[in-house]
């Protein structure tokens, strides 16, 4: 794609707002990049989770929105993991899943929910959302997670 405003090394969406990005994650050879998207508009708004994917982080495809907003909320920011060794319980024995795991805002009201994939681009929110919710805090926001090898817990 040649186009003489677009940055050559650094990912922007196709159109839209674009905020932080969530959760990259390297699986089966490619990088999985989430980012805050507002895919209707160039200015902030009911936030999305856009997606894309690339093999050396420059070049890269652009997929389908990963998550939209629900009767919960907009999609803040937060991470994404593969499950590796199926902690979650969504994979089973031959498969294995992308587990994004995301901050819902509703009306000034946060709290964190998790949706995960097993083809890494349809994600299926969980029913039980909200996982954790606001115990009453300003800013409860952002979940950070990642595998504790030394450990071996998910954190």
């Amino acid at each position: 794609m040649k186009e003489t405003y677009r940055p050559r090394l650094h990912f922007t969406p196709l159109k839209g707002w674009m905020n932080d990005p969530n959760g990259l994650v390297y699986v089966d050879e490619f990088y999985h990049l989430f980012y805050q998207h507002h895919p209707f508009s160039t200015i902030w708004g009911p936030m999305h989770w856009g997606h894309a994917i690339s093999r050396d982080l420059i070049h890269w495809t652009h997929l389908p929105i990963a998550l939209e907003p629900d009767e919960l909320g907009f999609i803040f920011s937060g991470s994404a993991v593969y499950d590796r060794n199926n902690t979650s319980g969504f994979g089973d024995d031959r498969k294995r899943s992308m587990v994004t795991i995301f901050t819902h805002h509703s009306n000034m009201e946060e709290c964190q929910s998790i949706a995960w994939s097993f083809d890494y681009t349809d994600f299926t929110k969980y029913e039980h959302n909200p996982v954790i919710k606001n115990p009453g805090i300003k800013d409860f926001r952002d979940p950070k997670v990642f595998w504790y090898e030394e450990g071996d817990i998910g954190v």
